[in-house]
């Protein structure tokens, strides 16, 4: 017999993610269940059904009122460049596993790009409107002021990778400091000595994470890491270009290149091979992402593989649990709620 009296982990009222933890599903799917979707097996919705007999959950009647005035509509917030968004895999990827994640649901996706000042200001109105339930944000950096905006708005929100070590808003990340780990132990177990990085935009945490994996690889096979051979980019062909012809002219000696992302690998490769360096011969080179670019290029570009679809799937089913709560994580005390999904290296003839 269930018990309504039920309390949660802290003694208080069971929580959604508690029902969800019971459940063994996301909530997001807690939430389709509790809102009557039609878009749950018959097997999920008894398995949550049971865990809030259990459990004694009793949806917030506050947030239940307010669903009549819901808008059934999410936006992806890029704080880029549309030319930028375009050029790089990694948006198509986190869109694709976005768009696979509300197939379920009735929700639309509004697509809002803000890299302008203007198109700031107009999403600013747009968002004080209310006239989306919840925003997932993609590619912020480190002072953004959009996710502070989203909190005093009291809109829920979830970040594409954290701001810093202290995010306090819910976030989905890729395991970027194994990530850059696993690229330089490769390169070491393969008997490069001159190791150089071609660093993202050192504003996004994520990069710096990178760096600091990057490090830890040196470190611990016996190696001092030289500032002078990293260089931060901008996640792009021609900042990949750059920041190579930089390297080389303060490391002509170098043998192997970790690249923030296989964009800028593709622009390092080319400086490569305008000078004459062999790839992997007399360079090797690694990437971040493996997206089709590495699978694509001449030789096939070894890489670290970031997840990107199961991080859009990820955000999705946070951010349904935030809109069906009503109230934005950090109110809820919740300020812990961080995803990371763990990175791999694929390997591959560019080293």
């Amino acid at each position: 017999m269930a018990s309504h009296g039920a309390r949660g982990r802290g003694g208080g009222r069971p929580t959604l993610e508690e029902v969800a933890a019971r459940a063994g599903v996301g909530r997001g799917t807690v939430s389709r269940v509790i809102n009557g979707s039609p878009r749950v097996s018959d097997a999920t919705r008894a398995a949550v059904e049971a865990a809030v007999a259990e459990l004694g959950y009793v949806p917030n009647t506050a947030a239940r009122a307010l669903a009549a005035n819901r808008t059934d509509a999410i936006a992806l917030v890029v704080p880029e460049p549309e030319t930028r968004f375009f050029a790089e895999p990694y948006f198509s990827d986190m869109l694709r596993g976005v768009g696979a994640e509300l197939s379920d649901t009735e929700m639309q996706l509004l697509l809002i790009f803000a890299g302008s000042d203007r198109e700031r200001q107009r999403l600013a109105q747009y968002l004080a409107a209310h006239r989306v339930d919840g925003v997932l944000l993609v590619s912020v950096h480190a002072d953004d002021p959009l996710p502070d905006l989203l909190s005093q708005l009291e809109i829920p929100a979830v970040i594409s990778g954290r701001r810093s070590a202290d995010e306090t808003l819910p976030s989905v990340d890729s395991d970027n400091y194994g990530g850059g780990r696993m690229a330089v132990e490769h390169l070491i177990a393969r008997g490069r000595q001159r190791i150089v990085h071609l660093a993202g935009r050192l504003d996004v945490f994520g990069a710096q994470r990178r760096v600091d994996g990057y490090r830890e690889g040196l470190r611990a096979a016996g190696r001092e890491a030289d500032d002078r051979l990293i260089i931060p980019g901008d996640f792009t062909e021609e900042g990949g270009r750059r920041a190579m012809t930089e390297l080389l002219a303060r490391c002509p000696d170098l043998d192997a290149v970790f690249a923030g992302s296989d964009v800028m690998a593709a622009g390092a490769r080319q400086v490569l091979r305008e000078l004459g360096r062999r790839i992997p011969d007399d360079v090797a080179l690694v990437g971040y992402d493996d997206s089709a670019i590495a699978r694509h290029m001449d030789p096939p570009l070894t890489s670290v593989r970031q997840p990107i679809e199961e991080m859009g799937r990820a955000m999705i089913d946070l951010l349904l649990g935030e809109i069906a709560d009503r109230r934005p994580a950090v109110s809820r005390g919740l300020e812990k709620r961080q995803v990371v999904l763990p990175s791999e290296l694929v390997v591959r003839a560019s080293s």
